[in-house]
């Protein structure tokens, strides 16, 4: 993958498995910790390689400010003529679903806004499809309005991971907290409110797990 030294190759593999395990990505200090870095600032120098290289994003004022790329899109007007992408080879390709109408499937068609061939190589779970976050209630988590959730499909999540949820007509993405017949949506921004759910009495459902995140190309 675009020529990268095993040091840049083992960080880029830790935050991918740190995302899958925790639904988001590491800090530098997690980094340096675990790598046996003397301090963060070694891993900010690798950080920025693998963003010189087009691997990853670095946003600015996140301490988990790590976004994984988005590396080719293919819409789908564009493959009804038989057009493919060509920056990588087609291996993964995920739809992304944008705004989700009160009480359909997450995966239905109209739901569908494109198409996008990623390199399976940015994910160590393999996702089902791609969601547009809405908002900024976890910010905290890198996770921004405008990027591109990548959700495996699972029926059940462990407190601490991010989630896709359904909770009435609207879907949300927030950290799992489970308390008996109690769920929480943890928002990863001190301006939300959590999401409290008595799974005896309240409609809820688990649409997915969150295993990556990426950013879409300026032209998207």
């Amino acid at each position: 993958m675009r020529d990268l030294t095993a040091r840049q190759q083992q960080i880029l593999e830790l935050i991918q498995s740190h995302i899958n395990n925790t639904g988001f990505p590491p800090t530098r200090a997690e980094i340096a910790t675990t790598l046996g870095f003397k301090s963060p600032n070694a891993a900010e120098e690798h950080l920025k390689a693998l963003a010189r290289k087009g691997v990853i994003e670095l946003a600015s004022g996140s301490s988990r400010g790590i976004r994984l790329k988005l590396l080719s899109a293919a819409h789908e007007d564009d493959s009804s003529r038989g057009i493919m992408p060509s920056a990588i080879q087609v291996a993964l390709t995920l739809p992304l679903i944008g705004r989700v109408a009160a009480g359909s499937p997450i995966l239905a068609q109209q739901h569908i806004e494109a198409s996008y061939a990623l390199d399976p190589n940015l994910f160590s779970d393999k996702p089902d499809y791609l969601l547009k976050v809405r908002g900024m209630s976890m910010r905290d988590a890198g996770i921004l309005d405008g990027d591109l959730l990548a959700v495996k499909r699972v029926q059940e999540a462990r407190t601490g991971q991010i989630v896709v949820a359904r909770v009435g007509s609207d879907v949300t993405v927030k950290r799992l907290r489970k308390r008996g017949h109690t769920i929480e949506l943890l928002p990863e921004n001190p301006d939300f409110e959590p999401i409290i759910i008595d799974t005896r009495s309240d409609e809820f459902a688990l649409e997915g797990l969150a295993v990556g995140l990426v950013r879409s190309g300026k032209g998207l």
